[in-house]
């Protein structure tokens, strides 16, 4: 299973580099990029649309990773709440006399 995994990443990774680059083959038009506040130099069409599509994978990657981090250690919080709980009802439960019902 883990080998068709990687296969198919590869496969996937493979097929984005094609498509990358039959798109910047068929779109050579040079275009300036004007911020408001810097105009880069004249550059394919394809090389911003490239540039903000890794730009906008890498964002989302280091948001989702905050995220993640952000999860993990409430996880952490929430099992070091439960283990004390769970040692404290441990302990009422040993403390506790033992009623015999006749």
């Amino acid at each position: 299973m883990k080998l068709l995994r990687k296969l198919l990443t590869v496969f996937v990774v493979l097929a984005t580099l094609v498509a990358g680059v039959l798109f910047a083959l068929q779109n050579k038009t040079p275009v300036p990029l004007d911020l408001l506040v810097y105009t880069f130099e004249p550059q394919s069409i394809a090389l911003w649309i490239l540039v903000a599509f890794a730009l906008g994978g890498l964002l989302g990657m280091i948001v989702s990773a905050a995220i993640l981090v952000r999860t993990r250690a409430s996880l952490r919080s929430c099992r070091r709440r439960l283990d004390r709980s769970l040692a404290e009802v441990s302990k009422v439960r040993s403390d506790s006399p033992v009623v015999a019902v006749s």
